[in-house]
């Protein structure tokens, strides 16, 4: 099977968060979902101190669509949304 690569954009709650935790919290489930795998995590300004997280990850195309993370990250305390904002099949 191919290979994907996909990004995640995810906002938190507020400027507070920490977010080299939030990062370790996601490359985490990340694992979990695609196994160990390349990464790459970019930082976003928002607005009045808000910053997004993007982590660009590669995943099997066999594990299906990457919504069901996306579902997963949403659920942590820290996290306002998740969303998977690309999915590109790797050329290579």
């Amino acid at each position: 099977m191919a290979q994907a690569i996909a990004t995640i954009k995810v906002m938190p709650t507020s400027p507070d968060v920490d977010l080299e935790a939030l990062e370790i919290k996601m490359k985490a489930a990340i694992a979990n979902f695609a196994g160990e795998g390349e990464t790459k995590t970019k930082v976003e300004p928002i607005a009045f101190g808000l910053n997004a997280i993007e982590i660009i990850f590669v995943m099997d195309e066999a594990l299906g669509g990457p919504d069901q993370l996306a579902d997963k990250i949403n659920e942590f305390e820290e996290v306002n949304s998740a969303e998977i904002i690309d999915v590109r099949r790797a050329i290579g």
